[in-house]
C-alpha cells in the first residue's frame, strides 16, 4: 500500500486527487495551514466518513522548514504532492514576497527535506507548474519545449519551482516531475478566480442575489479543462518509469466572454453585448447593465492567450481530457445554483 502526501490538500486540486489516491488505496497524507476559520470544507467528506480509513491531515506551512521535515521524516511518503500555494495572480503583485516565499522557496524546501532524510530513492516529488509560465507566448500552442516569459509574481516564483525540481532531479538523482497545467475549474473553484466568478456571479443576479457583475479583460483567450482530468493526469505522471515535464491540457481554447456566453445559455438568460474593450457591456431584456468592465480587474501586465499541446502527455501518460467546457460550465452553474437556494432558503 503506497502513501502519498499532499500539500495544498484543502484547494481544488488537493481534494480531488485526495479522492482519487483513496480509491486506489493509498494512504494519503494532507497538509493544511493553521488558521482561526475553518478551512476544510473541500475535505470534510473525507474526514468525516466513517468508511475512510487511511486519511490523516498535518498543520505545516510551506513557509516553514521545520514543519515541512517534521511531517515528511513521519509520514515517510512515497509519493509527495506539491499543489500548495499563493495561487492568484492578480493578488502576487499586491504579495510578491510572501508569493515568492510560499511558491518558489516552498518548493526548495520540500525537496530539501527529501535529500536531507535521505529519502531520494525512497519518495517521488510532484511539482505543479502553471501555463502562466509562460506568459507573453512565444509560441502558439505552448509545449514542453516553448519558453517561458512570466508575466505576474506567481508566474515567476512557479519558474523558479520549475527549474528547481528539474535540478534537484538532475543534481540529486531524484525522482522530481513537473505538471504544467493550464487553467482548469470545477465547482470547488475559488470563489475569487475569474470562472467561479463568473458562475456564481450570474447565478446571483439570475435568483435576483446581485444586480451587476464586474469583470476584468473579456477577451483573454485560456485553455480550459476540469479539475478531476487534471488531477488523475498529475497522479500518471508520477506512475512512470522515468521523471518527466508535461504539458497537461485540453487544447482548445475559449475567451472569458465565450465563457460567460456558455454560462448565460445554461441559466437561459440573454443580453445583449455593446461596446469594445474596457467599454464593453452586457444588457438584459430590459436595457440594464448586468456586465461591465472595470480597470482595477485588469493586471498590470496581462497575459491574452494561453493554449497548450498536450501531444506529450496523451503519447507518454496515454492522458486527454474528457470533460468539455459545457460540461465544466454545466457542473459549476448547477452546483451554484444549489449552494444559493439552500443559503437564500435559511436566510428566510
Amino acid at each position: 500500500m503506497k502513501t502519498a502526501l499532499i500539500f495544498g490538500i484543502t484547494g481544488q486540486d488537493g481534494s480531488y486527487l485526495a479522492e482519487l489516491l483513496l480509491k486506489k488505496k493509498y494512504v494519503v497524507h494532507g497538509v493544511k495551514r493553521k488558521s482561526s476559520s475553518l478551512n476544510t470544507d473541500r475535505i470534510d467528506h473525507l474526514y468525516e466518513d466513517k468508511n475512510v480509513k487511511n486519511f490523516f491531515l498535518h498543520y505545516g506551512d510551506l513557509s516553514d522548514s521545520l514543519s515541512i521535515q517534521s511531517i515528511i521524516s513521519e509520514v515517510k511518503p512515497d509519493e509527495i504532492y506539491n499543489l500548495a500555494a499563493q495561487s492568484h495572480v492578480a493578488v502576487s503583485f499586491s504579495m510578491p514576497e510572501y508569493t515568492s516565499n510560499v511558491d518558489a522557496l516552498g518548493t526548495l524546501r520540500i525537496l530539501d527535506c527529501i535529500r536531507f532524510l535521505g529519502f531520494e530513492k525512497k519518495t517521488k516529488f510532484y511539482q505543479a507548474g502553471t501555463s502562466e509560465m509562460f506568459g507573453k507566448v512565444q509560441q502558439i500552442p505552448q509545449s514542453e519545449k516553448t519558453p517561458f516569459y512570466p508575466r505576474s509574481p506567481y508566474a515567476v516564483a512557479k519558474v523558479f519551482s520549475h527549474w528547481i525540481t528539474k535540478n534537484y532531479r538532475e543534481s540529486y538523482n531524484i525522482f522530481a516531475c513537473n505538471g504544467i497545467l493550464f487553467n482548469h475549474e470545477s465547482p470547488r473553484r475559488g470563489e475569487t478566480f475569474v470562472t467561479r466568478k463568473i458562475t456564481l456571479g450570474l447565478c446571483k443576479i439570475k435568483l435576483g442575489l446581485q444586480k451587476k457583475l464586474v469583470l476584468g479583460n473579456l477577451n483573454a483567450k485560456r485553455d480550459w479543462g476540469h479539475a478531476k482530468d487534471f488531477v488523475k493526469a498529475q497522479w500518471l505522471i508520477m506512475q512512470q518509469k522515468k521523471p518527466g515535464d508535461y504539458v497537461i491540457a485540453t487544447g482548445k481554447q475559449y475567451s472569458v466572454k465565450q465563457f460567460i456566453n456558455y454560462t448565460l445559455k445554461k441559466l437561459n438568460m440573454k443580453i445583449k453585448w455593446k461596446g469594445k474593450g474596457i467599454h464593453e457591456k452586457g444588457y438584459n431584456n430590459n436595457g440594464k447593465v448586468i456586465i461591465e468592465c472595470s480597470k482595477k480587474y485588469y493586471r498590470p501586465s496581462e497575459v491574452d492567450t494561453l493554449l497548450g499541446n498536450p501531444a506529450k502527455a496523451k503519447k507518454e501518460l496515454n492522458w486527454q481530457a474528457t470533460i468539455d467546457i459545457k460540461q465544466l460550465v454545466k457542473e459549476m452553474v448547477e452546483e451554484d445554483l444549489n449552494f444559493l437556494t439552500k443559503y437564500d432558503k435559511k436566510k428566510r
